[in-house]
C-alpha cells in the first residue's frame, strides 16, 4: 500500500520541486509500524513519528529519502562492504552520505528535522578542513568521505572516526540507511538506470528553475557506473600474466605435419617448415613497488597488499616486493598464503624523499610481466621502462599525470 503518512509531503514536492517530484515516482513508499523514517533498497518507510513534524520538516525528509534512493546509497554500501572484505563501518558511511544529503536540501532550500548532520561540518570537524556548502558537495562523494573519516582502511578506527562519532552524537544521529540493493541489484545496470534518472531529473529542475535541480554547482555524490581500483587492478593484470606460447624450432607446428604429410603422399615438394609453440617453464613475475614515504597511508599499503596477495594466489605469479623510498630498501618475495602478514612484519621506512628511478631499475631486472608502484607520483619520474607494462596505483588524483603507464586511482 503507498504511503498515507506521506500523501501530502510528496504531493507537495510535485508542486514545487521537479526534480524530486521525478525520482519520487522510482521509489516505493510505505507506511511503517514504528520509527521516523529510513530507506530499504528502493522503499522508504514511514513511522509514526513522521506524522508528528510540521509539513516543511515532512517534505524536507522525504526529499532526504528519495535521494538516498536516487544516489542509490544502500547499494553502494553494500558494495563499499563487499570491496573492503566485511569490515566496512558502514554507520561512517551512512554519516557521511546523510551529510552530503542533508548539505544538498539545506543549499536548495529545504527545512529539515533539527539537528541535522552536515557534510561540510563533519569534515571541518573530523577531518580538521574548514569547508564551504559548495566546496562540500562539489569535492565530496559518499565514498570518498567514508575512506577519509576512516584512513582509508574503512574499519571505522583512528582519530578522524572517533572525531566523526562524536559529532554524530552531538547532533542526535540516527542511521536511517540499510546497505540494502533494490531490485536492479549493485550492478552497472542498475547504477547506469539511476545515472540517466537522475540527470534527467535534474535537467528538468534546472529548465524549471527551482528545487535541488536550480543548484549552480555541480553535486559529485550522484550515482554513476563505477569501476572499483581492485577491478581495474585484477584487469591489467590479467592481461599481463596470461601466459603466451613461445615459438620453437624444437618441434614443428601441427598444420605443418599434416601438410607435409599431404605432400609425401602426393609427392610433391614439403612446405616450408613452420616451427610449433611451445609454453614457458618459468612463472610469470610481477613486481610490485610501495612507496614508503609518509604521504601513503598505512592503511591503503594494507588494501593494495591484500589485492596483490588475492591475484597472486589465483594467477600463480611470482610476485616480488620492493619497498623503496629514494632508495630500494626492502626485496621480499611474498607467499600466496601469507603475504599480507609478511607485509606487516616488515619494518616499512615511513619518511624520506621519493625517487622512482632505482625501484624501476631493480623491477626491470626482475624481467617482470608487469610492474605496479603504489606511490602518490610526488617525484620526478625517469625514462619508462621498456616494453614492460607499468601500473601506477595511487591514492589520489596526482598533480600531473605521467606520461607512461596506467594511472588507477586508490580513493574509493
Amino acid at each position: 500500500m503507498h504511503s498515507v503518512r506521506a500523501a501530502r509531503a510528496l504531493q507537495h514536492l510535485a508542486e514545487t520541486d521537479p526534480a524530486l517530484a521525478v525520482l519520487a515516482l522510482w521509489c516505493r513508499h510505505r507506511d511503517a509500524e514504528t520509527g521516523l523514517a529510513e530507506t530499504r533498497g528502493d522503499t522508504i518507510l514511514y513511522g509514526p513519528r513522521f506524522e508528528a513534524l510540521s509539513l516543511p520538516e515532512q517534505v524536507g525528509l522525504s526529499a532526504h529519502h528519495i535521494l538516498h534512493v536516487a544516489f542509490r546509497h544502500g547499494a553502494r554500501a553494500q558494495a563499499l562492504r563487499d570491496r573492503l572484505g566485511g569490515q566496512a563501518d558502514l554507520a561512517l558511511f551512512t554519516l557521511a552520505a546523510d551529510g552530503l544529503i542533508n548539505d544538498t536540501l539545506l543549499a536548495a532550500g529545504y527545512a529539515l528535522p533539527r539537528p541535522a548532520v552536515q557534510a561540510s561540518a563533519l569534515v571541518a570537524e573530523a577531518l580538521h578542513r574548514p569547508s564551504s556548502v559548495p566546496e562540500t558537495l562539489t569535492g565530496w562523494d559518499a565514498e570518498r568521505l567514508f575512506l577519509a573519516l576512516t584512513d582509508g582502511s574503512g574499519t571505522g578506527r583512528g582519530e578522524a572516526a572517533e572525531r566523526a562519532r562524536a559529532y554524530a552524537a552531538r547532533q542526535g544521529f540516527e542511521g536511517d540507511l540499510h546497505p540494502e540493493a533494490g531490485p536492479e541489484g549493485t550492478g552497472a545496470e542498475g547504477a547506469a538506470d539511476w545515472q540517466d534518472r537522475v540527470a534527467r531529473a535534474l535537467a528538468a529542475g534546472r529548465q524549471a528553475g527551482r528545487g535541488i535541480g536550480a543548484l549552480v554547482y555541480r553535486l559529485r555524490d550522484l550515482p554513476e557506473t563505477r569501476t572499483p581500483w581492485e577491478r581495474l587492478l585484477r584487469a591489467s593484470l590479467a592481461d599481463a600474466l596470461i601466459e603466451t606460447p613461445r615459438r620453437t624450432t624444437a618441434r614443428p607446428a601441427r598444420g605443418w605435419l599434416a601438410r607435409d604429410a599431404s605432400a609425401r603422399q602426393d609427392r610433391r615438394p614439403a612446405p616450408v617448415f613452420e616451427p610449433g609453440l611451445r609454453r614457458t617453464d618459468r612463472r610469470p613475475r610481477l613486481a610490485v613497488g610501495l612507496d614508503m614515504s609518509s604521504s601513503v597511508p598505512d592503511a591503503i599499503l594494507a588494501r593494495f597488499a591484500a589485492e596483490i596477495v588475492r591475484i597472486a594466489a589465483r594467477s600463480g605469479a611470482e610476485v616480488h616486493l620492493l619497498g623503496f623510498d629514494e632508495t630500494v630498501r626492502v626485496t621480499e618475495v611474498l607467499d600466496p598464503r601469507r603475504g599480507a602478514e609478511q607485509i606487516a612484519d616488515l619494518r616499512l621506512a615511513r619518511d624520506g624523499g621519493t625517487d622512482f628511478a632505482p625501484v624501476l631499475a631493480a623491477a626491470v631486472a626482475l624481467d617482470p610481466a608487469m610492474i605496479v608502484l603504489l606511490t602518490d607520483l610526488d617525484a620526478d619520474l625517469p625514462s619508462p621502462p621498456g616494453r614492460i607494462p607499468l601500473l601506477w596505483a595511487v591514492p589520489a588524483a596526482p598533480a600531473r599525470t605521467p606520461g607512461y603507464g596506467r594511472v588507477i586511482l586508490l580513493d574509493g
